[in-house]
């Protein structure tokens, strides 16, 4: 049985975070675009906050194979953690696309957990950076680390998450150099961390609504 976040967002904040989230994945898009020298699509249709319990199981539900994704730590007036998550064949794929798709099989391997990480460097920074430069605060990132396991293993790193931690979840859609690449960015926030999000998101909208 999942529970329900103890913070919930309103409607208005909810708006208000998702075209957040909809501007730092458009940087994001253009960071990864002058990475790869191709034309990025990333499509981000909605973001959701859910219960850890609730995001392994969208997770499982939706992949049942192996996953990779690149997680790194943010601290600031809000700190959690940053998961750029992406079905193993879909890594591959993503690693192909950043090579411009040349490479035999054994390279693109070998190639696979640099490339990943520096793209979810690039993504997650990008993201995070636009995020909080908007809200008028900074955060500091930590490097960049690739992890392979499921939904399980990357909702339950270690510390332990408490119990009322929160995910901002979000599905997103890749196209670059016409391969369609497929993956998720979660955002894993303790109640403090959420609490003052909502602050934020308060003050965000107040500046530009007036």
């Amino acid at each position: 049985m999942t529970t329900k976040p103890t913070v919930m967002l309103s409607e208005l904040q909810l708006d208000a975070l998702t075209e957040l989230v909809n501007i730092g994945v458009s940087k994001a898009a253009n960071s990864l675009r002058a990475m790869v020298g191709a034309q990025v699509h990333l499509s981000v249709p909605t973001v959701a906050l859910v219960s850890r319990g609730e995001a392994i199981g969208i997770l499982s539900e939706r992949e049942i194979k192996n996953l990779v994704a690149v997680h790194q730590v943010f601290e600031g007036d809000i700190t959690g953690r940053a998961l750029l998550i992406f079905p193993e064949t879909k890594s591959l794929e993503l690693v192909r696309a950043i090579t411009g798709g040349d490479l035999p099989l054994e390279d693109i391997i070998e190639l696979e957990q640099e490339a990943l990480a520096e793209t979810g460097n690039v993504l997650l920074n990008s993201c995070l950076a636009t995020i909080a430069n908007m809200l008028h605060r900074s955060l500091k990132m930590s490097l960049p680390e690739v992890l392979r396991g499921d939904a399980t293993t990357f909702f339950s790193l270690a510390p332990p998450p408490e119990a009322g931690d929160v995910v901002m979840f979000l599905y997103i859609d890749f196209a670059v150099r016409e391969r369609d690449i497929s993956g998720y960015i979660a955002m894993i926030m303790d109640l403090p961390s959420l609490t003052a999000l909502t602050h934020l998101l308060d003050e965000f909208i107040e500046r530009t609504t007036g």
